[in-house]
């Protein structure tokens, strides 16, 4: 099966689809409904361009038919197709067709970790670090390039059949530091989300650092730190109480994995590690820590559990404002059950007054608030939704009788625009172009006023349709100033590239000489145009092996080049203190300014010249050449033999390293 199969609540596929066999944007074949979760039904769908398949996620439509909800889901789709990580699953494309709004994704064969803890139960701590670390890898990727996930949970993680490790739905990612645009209410998953989400809908890293701690609580011990009878008792315990160390429920387990579920699961924000880099690295260090006896550790008897993933959809969750409530128990609390279809609202009710000091009730604790009767609970909550239908419908009657919403534009053609806002009671005031790198050319980038905007009806709305990239033409900047040719590009929307340089005869020094690709070349804007620039005329290096430091110095600035000598000097047969080496060589081509460096000798090595008197001429030749010396034989006259009289230098003295010896033969 599928990961996108195993990923959401499935559903009766017996039930007709419409969109079963439909071609989506005249692109993607949708084959089979695979799943249905609470913002999306999931399809297995074909390519039909590039041949290949992949996951099509639709969204219900009465997610789609909220205009900020569209609006932000296709901005932000755009900002997650830019993540490329190994570790996370790939985002196609992103459209809208008809009432069809979609996300085309990478299809991965697999399973979910829900299915594995499904199956068995708590992991051991190798397995459930194994796991974790490729999802901290992902997820720092995410938060290093601005964004959060939000939604970490079991079911977002999958397992290839390949053994990768991925992270999915990134469809609730909202950029570091922002708070949720849906009033008083924060996205998620109820089992996962961090005190600062339910008290203040905050969202930066570390809600994800605090779900990432949750799941790891949950793979070491088979079960959620937090249960409870209700959504709205989960939420509580996750506001007011700590998860609790994995070692209470397994204490095999090690401690330092306590450790790490506790920094990652801090109810103070500050406490916990920054983003999901940081806590990848107190994993390692964890990991480090623990034997291998400790990372195979098994809790005795550790078996699959039963799953009910009522509490496990991604939800609309009223946030709660001051001080949150006591749940109430638990049949006092109308359940959610787990449809499939629509994206539920768990409401939380408002902190009541703090009751005035005195004696503890009967049966009561000192400093903890009597718990108030069922019958009064309810009356609060029945009249606050009352009160919420009443407003409703006040709001519904003001709207149809004056105002309309500008209906979700963004991706769609200029002909699809009209027709949509035609369908509304809306007209169209203007139609401008704008150049866009990222938008189709022809389709709405934006709206005044913008999708979910209050308009009288009739009223009108500006359309701004992309233009496609700008195309700027490259100049001639031949003989331009660097620092200039740079600019002119940035003036038309192109980026200066690499820059090399060049001799040159015509051009001046730092002036540019050619441009790649050439003038006139059409490229789109934010390309990068390669410069060639002049390091000046061309200068031949002289000649200076064997000159003085003085000489070569004099003779090299005198032909516009710059000295630099060696450190290190080497013995050579040259007197000391003079050239022995040039670097470039003599006659390369260099340019006025360059440098050339010289390499002095500290004269020639003395070596000691050993005893050849009485060796045959060979053997004394040989033994002097050994040592470094060159060999002049004088033969006595009339020739008597090949024996060596004499030597130019008497055995045991030092000579030069490459000097000559004269060696003579015995004679009359």
């Amino acid at each position: 099966m599928s990961v996108a199969a195993r990923t959401l609540t499935c559903v009766d596929t017996t039930l007709q689809d419409p969109l079963l066999g439909q071609v989506l944007d005249d692109r993607y074949r949708v084959d089979a409904r695979v799943a249905v979760g609470g913002m999306a039904t999931v399809y297995r769908a074909v390519d039909t361009r590039l041949d290949r398949v992949l996951a099509i996620k639709v969204m219900h439509p009465e997610l789609a038919a909220d205009a900020s909800f569209v609006e932000r889901f296709i901005r932000e789709a755009k900002s997650v197709a830019r993540l490329s990580h190994p570790n996370v699953v790939g985002v196609y494309d992103q459209g809208t067709d008809g009432a069809y709004v979609y996300l085309a994704m990478e299809y991965v064969a697999g399973c979910t970790l829900r299915d594995v803890l499904r199956e068995r139960g708590a992991l051991q701590p190798r397995a459930a670090l194994d796991i974790l670390e490729p999802v901290l890898a992902a997820l720092g990727a995410a938060h290093r390039a601005g964004f959060v996930h939000r939604d970490m949970k079991p079911e977002n993680v999958l397992i290839g059949d390949d053994g990768r490790v991925k992270v999915a739905d990134f469809g609730l990612v909202r950029a570091v530091d922002t708070v949720t645009n849906t009033t008083g209410s924060v996205l998620g998953t109820v089992s996962y989300l961090a005190p600062e989400q339910l008290e203040h809908g905050t969202v930066n890293p570390r809600v994800d650092v605090y779900a990432c701690g949750v799941v790891l609580y949950e793979m070491l011990v088979g079960g959620k730190p937090h249960t409870g009878d209700s959504p709205a008792q989960i939420l509580y315990r996750h506001l007011h109480e700590d998860v609790p160390p994995p070692s209470a429920a397994v204490p095999e387990l090690a401690v330092e994995l306590d450790e790490l579920v506790a920094a990652a699961t801090a109810r103070t924000a500050e406490v916990r590690p920054h983003d999901a880099v940081a806590l990848l690295a107190r994993l390692r260090e964890a990991r480090a820590a623990l034997s291998d006896e400790q990372l195979d550790a098994m809790p005795p008897g550790a078996h699959a559990v039963h799953h009910d993933n009522a509490e496990d959809r991604t939800s609309v969750i009223a946030r709660a404002t001051g001080t949150v409530p006591r749940p109430l128990p638990s049949e006092h609390y109308e359940h959610d059950q787990p449809e499939v279809n629509r994206t539920s609202r768990l409401e939380v009710p408002p902190a009541a007054p703090p009751a005035p000091p005195g004696p503890p009730p009967p049966g009561g604790h000192p400093g903890r608030p009597a718990r108030r009767g069922p019958r009064r609970s309810v009356l609060v909550v029945i009249a606050a939704v009352l009160l919420a239908l009443g407003l409703g419908a006040g709001v519904w009657y003001i709207n149809v009788g004056q105002f309309t919403q500008v209906p979700p534009l963004l991706s769609k053609t200029e002909a699809e625009a009209r027709k949509t806002l035609s369908n509304a009671g809306l007209g169209v005031r203007e139609v401008k172009g704008e150049h866009s790198s990222t938008d189709k050319r022809g389709t709405v980038i934006s709206s005044d006023p913008g999708p979910g905007s209050r308009i009288r009806g009739n009223g009108e709305v500006t359309l701004t349709l992309s233009l496609g990239p700008r195309v700027a033409k490259v100049p001639d900047l031949r003989n331009t100033p660097l620092a200039k040719a740079k600019s002119q590009l940035k003036d038309l929307g192109l980026e200066p590239g690499m820059v090399t340089r060049t001799t040159s005869e015509s051009v001046p020094k730092n002036s540019v000489v050619r441009t790649d690709p050439p003038a006139g070349t059409e490229r789109k804007a934010g390309s990068a145009i390669a410069l060639t620039v002049s390091k000046g005329a061309p200068v031949e290096t002289p000649d200076v092996l064997g000159d003085s430091l003085a000489d070569a110095r004099d003779d090299l600035r005198e032909a516009g080049l710059k000295v630099k000598v060696a450190p290190e000097r080497v013995f050579s047969q040259e007197d000391a203190g003079t050239v022995v080496r040039q670097s470039p060589s003599e006659g390369t081509q260099l340019a006025e300014g360059d440098t050339v460096t010289l390499t002095l000798s500290k004269g020639p090595r003395m070596i000691e010249v050993p005893d050849v008197v009485g060796l045959k001429l060979d053997t004394a030749r040989t033994k002097l050449t050994d040592a470094g010396f060159k060999v002049e034989v004088d033969r006595a006259f009339p020739f008597l033999g090949d024996e060596i009289s004499s030597q130019s230098v008497e055995a045991g003295e030092e000579a030069p390293e490459g000097s000559t010896i004269r060696i003579k033969t015995k004679g009359l």
